[in-house]
């Protein structure tokens, strides 16, 4: 069970289960700190926004990719790069490779809810995906495909530097932990990455278009939103 804290979290949350049951320094003077904080912050955000910028440039330089052939984008990411919650999704489908933007359709309406259910707003945090172009036909990346552009995620991971990271879908699983394991026995338990020196503790669950098309499993998935929910107050991380 979890606690209500308003009317509004409530909202969400009996929302989110209706569809799971149903179908789914010290001085006298004054210092102006805000104004150093803000200059700092500033400086962050423009070297975090080259960065990203030449990361994408290095992936649009991969060549013999069918992935990048068939596809009309190159999906990086979107969100707030500054969040410190990052989602990575597996691939783009034909939704999101024609509009350029992550998890749209249906899939971003189900996630959306999974994250409100959790008081997230989808605007709050940073979404991406292990693979940055749309594989043909909407197919499973091949664990090549997987391993060649897990190169890039972690680069990708390091430089938004997230305190939590929430992996949905088995091809996002293995970029990051190199298992090949179904996803039902890695879920819901926390994890941890190691990246240029750092660990990142790491939820795996659910792709919601798994969930769409396997609606009986979004009770598990409910399960590893609260333990997500859980850690983003134990961390103190604000949205």
């Amino acid at each position: 069970m979890i606690k209500n804290k308003s009317d509004h979290s409530l909202v969400y949350t009996d929302e989110f289960i209706n569809t799971i049951e149903q179908d789914f320094v010290f001085s006298n003077k004054p210092i102006n700190r805000f104004k150093v904080n803000l200059e700092t912050s500033k400086n962050q955000n423009a070297d975090k926004k080259a960065l990203l910028e030449e990361l994408k440039k290095n992936i649009n330089s991969i060549e013999n990719c069918n992935l990048k052939s068939n596809s009309k984008h190159l999906i990086l990411g979107d969100g707030e790069p500054d969040s410190r919650i990052m989602l990575i999704g597996e691939a783009p489908s034909a939704t999101e490779d024609e509009s350029g933007k992550t998890f749209q359709g249906e899939v971003g309406a189900l996630l959306d809810k999974m994250l409100l259910a959790i008081e997230i707003k989808r605007d709050s945090i940073y979404l991406s995906y292990a693979i940055n172009f749309r594989p043909p036909e909407d197919r499973k990346p091949t664990s090549q495909e997987i391993k060649r552009y897990s190169i890039f995620l972690k680069k990708h991971i390091s430089i938004i530097d997230p305190k939590l990271i929430i992996v949905v879908g088995s091809s996002a699983m293995e970029a990051l932990t190199g298992s090949g394991n179904k996803i039902s026995k890695e879920r819901g338990n926390w994890k941890e990455i190691i990246l240029d020196n750092k660990t990142y503790p790491m939820m795996i669950s659910f792709n919601p278009s798994y969930l769409i098309r396997f609606p009986e499993n979004k009770k598990y998935s409910w399960e590893d939103l609260k333990k997500i929910r859980d850690k983003i107050k134990e961390l103190k991380i604000k949205l």
